[in-house]
């Protein structure tokens, strides 16, 4: 029988690439045509099926609280909690284990813009080799040395990671979302209590237990300007029967 699902949406950043626009908004409260990434994320984790999903902030989070306050997303309960000190990927993951108990986790950066089909995604994890403590979601990136970079065996698994490297292997990428159960959890706060960033202190120590699932949907870092028109432009598309 498969565990209920709790999500966690890292939303906690500066967004310093993307000013003056974050100067006074956060960087998960940047609109795609009308809608603010966080309400994307939200809308798409409650037609997954989500029990509950938990939100870390801290820059501007007095925002997303006012943001929240006039949403809705049925069943699905929705929590913030404010870091006086940024912990990190990882760390912000270890500080919230408790919220893991009992569930199926997704980790997922809200400054990601994707029509990817999470539900396809989870079915996956539940498939992966027995091996495989995490799964990830892969893409196709057009710009590899600005991206984890993977290398995956013929049954998905990865076999190297490269965190923003020159002259990268492939081009397939790492799209900062993970599920994960309990023995994952486990793992982590037996192996890397202290951990912080999860792309360079956790990922490399799980080379041969990744499991990946890849998606052929256009997958944007809404981390400059370019990339949130590119958004913008997918979402157009998108309303428009396009894509």
């Amino acid at each position: 029988m498969k565990n209920k699902l709790n999500a966690l949406l890292l939303s906690a950043g500066y967004g310093t690439r993307l000013r003056p626009l974050t100067l006074k908004t956060p960087k998960c409260l940047v609109e795609i045509n009308g809608q603010p990434l966080l309400d994307h994320w939200l809308t798409n984790l409650n037609g997954l099926g989500v029990s509950k999903t938990l939100i870390n902030t801290h820059y501007l989070n007095s925002k997303v609280d006012d943001f929240l306050s006039n949403r809705s997303y049925g069943d699905m309960s929705v929590e913030t909690i404010y870091e006086h000190t940024l912990l990190g990927t990882a760390g912000t993951l270890i500080e919230n284990k408790e919220f893991f108990e009992f569930s199926t986790g997704l980790l997922i950066h809200s400054d990601n813009f994707s029509y990817v089909n999470l539900s396809d995604f989870v079915d996956a994890h539940y498939r992966r080799p027995p091996k495989c403590l995490l799964t990830m979601l892969t893409f196709k990136t057009f710009n590899p040395v600005s991206c984890g970079i993977v290398e995956t065996d013929n049954d998905g698994v990865v076999t190297s990671y490269h965190e923003k490297v020159g002259n990268p292997p492939t081009d397939i990428a790492n799209g900062a979302i993970y599920v994960f159960d309990l023995p994952f959890v486990e793992w982590l706060i037996k192996n890397h209590s202290n951990a912080s960033d999860f792309s360079t202190e956790i990922l490399p120590k799980l080379v041969g237990r990744i499991y990946t699932w890849h998606t052929y949907q256009p997958y944007i870092d809404i981390g400059t300007p370019e990339a949130l028109k590119q958004a913008i432009a997918l979402s157009k598309e998108k309303n428009l029967g396009i894509s």
